[in-house]
């Protein structure tokens, strides 16, 4: 049942909240705690790309490699514009395809921020920024998931406390919405993947500074995101964490009590549409106090405690685990630790720690963020920077383990270093968290750097990429030949909707097959030309382009052609000549035996 609840005024809500809340919170602490999400600027004047300037080149640092996210149309860099604080969907049957929001400041002459959403098809090389959610309005804490049918969810903060909830069905290229979800200041929200009878629930859940609702802080939708339930609490109202869903439905919540004390949240009902979600909360000692306001981000949270269940079918099934960033005891101010549970949440483990260096007076370890993949591997990364011990020169460290925490590999570092004190947008921080997504074969991350002196986000596959969902590397399904590469680009070409490789009987030189190339240029306004490769002379071909909703626009090319190099153009004109529509496009080559798809951008 949808509940319909009247706001209170933003101007009397911020009064209280200054003036009665964050000062009672902060006095148990010896720091202020980080500020609300509210506006304190007007918007200030959009940056913009400059002319003619190159595409954002990826930064590689040994086997890794960033893609920048929040680019411009044609792929290039924003200058003067500040982006931070992301989060990540991907597609569990296509995982090439993906979406990340963050908090976009169109100017770092202001700190009002917006939603802003990219999208990839290709795993992360390219992706396609064109604006953000609503523009205009006011909105931070992004935080995005998928179902397990792909449909992407986003969970969205305006600046009355109240969380927006949209919907796209195609990967994050369109979002419908918005959806009310009640909410408040750094909510975080899950969906339940499993068999179980809460199958494609949404749970979410927020802090109790700038909460809707005071300590009813749960809200559920069992429609698909259509509508989201009446609040309710959760003991010990645990907050600044995350969610997950056991393999059997059970939903857990992990978060603290501003300081060093941690709870876990169980809720053995919240998968029952009928029943109202209640929960069973049990202390967590981490080792530490969760730290914010202070070091590398002094604005800001040093990260949120993140919860993870291992969904492998192996002796591990059900074990809970729980990791964060923690200040210990003694003079090493942030440590990763984590501790796990064998029985469902009822007892845990002693915490170990999780980063390998020697403790020191600056080493921080810092936005620690957790996934766990479907074979029960436990991915870890945070912002570290024990190889200098200057308290703004981080790098992004990795770590795994495959034995239920037990132990953990030796740390890997991922990134070059980048100073988290540049770029600031008006407020003193990147964000509050960075974002990750484990499968069998690695794990794909969001996270925000500086490496072009301002804040910008960037996506990092970590391990080889599984396109496919076989749970074997990509590398190895092309070079074992399980998968055919026809462009050499790297993913096979079942993932790019290749579907076949044509015989013609007399085969032309080995590997050859019917391929679309690049469209160039790509985006484009108003012609691109887009080629394919025929190893063959007589063969019929179709090139069609296609709207991102799969409808026909234009037939481009109906004939028999030439072996090599062949090119068409598009006019950005569908079948009656009228002019089509910016926004993505899909151009698919079709013969008897052979299909290939690409996506191509018309701009406005």
């Amino acid at each position: 049942m949808r509940t319909r609840m009247r706001a209170a005024s933003p101007t009397l809500f911020l009064f209280l909240l200054a003036t009665l809340v964050l000062p009672a919170l902060a006095a148990a602490s010896d720091r202020p705690l980080p500020p609300p999400e509210v506006p304190d600027d007007p918007p200030g004047i959009p940056a913009t790309p400059v002319p003619g300037a190159p595409r954002s080149e990826p930064v590689r640092f040994r086997q890794y490699t960033a893609h920048q996210v929040n680019v411009s149309v044609t792929g290039v860099n924003i200058r003067g514009d500040a982006a931070n604080e992301p989060s990540i969907a991907v597609n569990p049957l296509e995982p090439n395809k993906m979406a990340i929001g963050w908090r976009q400041f169109d100017t770092i002459s202001s700190n009002f921020r917006q939603a802003g959403h990219a999208f990839t098809t290709d795993g992360g090389r390219t992706w396609f920024f064109f604006g953000s959610l609503t523009p205009g309005v006011f909105r931070s804490d992004p935080v995005l998931a998928s179902d397990r049918n792909g449909v992407f969810y986003y969970s969205s903060l305006k600046n009355n406390f109240l969380v927006d909830i949209f919907r796209s069905t195609n990967g994050g290229m369109n979002w419908s919405g918005p959806v009310p979800a009640f909410g408040g200041d750094k909510q975080w929200f899950t969906i339940d993947r499993t068999n179980s009878i809460g199958s494609g629930h949404i749970y979410q859940s927020w802090s109790t500074v700038g909460s809707c609702c005071g300590n009813n802080i749960f809200t559920r939708s069992v429609d698909g995101g259509l509508s989201f339930q009446t609040p309710v609490t959760i003991p010990n109202t645990p907050v600044w964490g995350t969610l997950d869903v056991a393999p059997d439905g059970t939903l857990y919540q992990v978060g603290s009590d501003f300081g060093s004390s941690f709870y876990v949240a169980r809720s053995t009902n919240a998968r029952d549409p009928l029943l109202t979600p209640t929960f069973q909360t049990t202390p967590v000692d981490l080792g530490g106090s969760v730290g914010f306001s202070t070091g590398p981000n002094p604005s800001g949270l040093l990260g949120q405690a993140w919860i993870g269940v291992d969904p492998s079918d192996g002796p591990r099934h059900g074990w809970v685990y729980v990791l964060s960033s923690v200040d210990p005891a003694g003079s090493d101010p942030l440590d990763v630790h984590f501790t796990r549970s064998t029985d469902g949440g009822a007892t845990w483990s002693p915490w170990v720690r999780v980063n390998d260096d020697q403790a020191g007076p600056n080493f921080w370890q810092w936005f620690a963020t957790m996934s766990v993949a479907p074979n029960g591997r436990i991915d870890a990364v945070w912002n570290d920077t024990r190889d200098y011990g200057i308290t703004n020169y981080s790098a992004l460290y990795y770590s795994s383990s495959t034995d239920g925490g037990v132990t953990w590999s030796a740390n890997e570092r991922v990134s070059g270093y980048w100073d988290s004190f540049i770029g600031w947008p008006q407020q003193q921080k990147i964000g509050d968290y960075y974002h990750m997504v484990s499968d069998a074969v690695g794990a794909s991350l969001a996270w925000a750097a500086t490496f072009n002196a301002e804040q910008d986000v960037y996506y990092t596959r970590i391990g080889d990429y599984d396109c496919n969902v076989n749970a074997v590397p990509d590398t190895l399904d092309i070079q074992n030949g399980t998968s055919p590469d026809v462009n050499g680009n790297g993913i096979p070409d079942e993932c790019e909707g290749i579907t076949a490789v044509v015989d013609l009987g007399a085969p032309p030189a080995a590997g050859a097959a019917f391929a679309l190339s690049t469209a160039t240029p790509n985006p484009f306004n108003p012609v691109t030309t887009i080629r394919f490769e025929s190893p063959a002379s007589g063969v019929a071909v179709k090139v069609a382009v296609y709207d991102a909703a799969g409808r026909f626009v234009r037939m481009l090319l109906d004939r028999a052609v030439g072996a090599g190099t062949q090119a068409v153009t598009w006019d950005a004109r569908d079948e009656a000549g009228r002019r089509a529509a910016a926004g993505v496009y899909y151009v698919r080559l079709e013969t008897g035996a052979a299909r290939s798809t690409r996506a191509i951008v018309l701009l406005d």
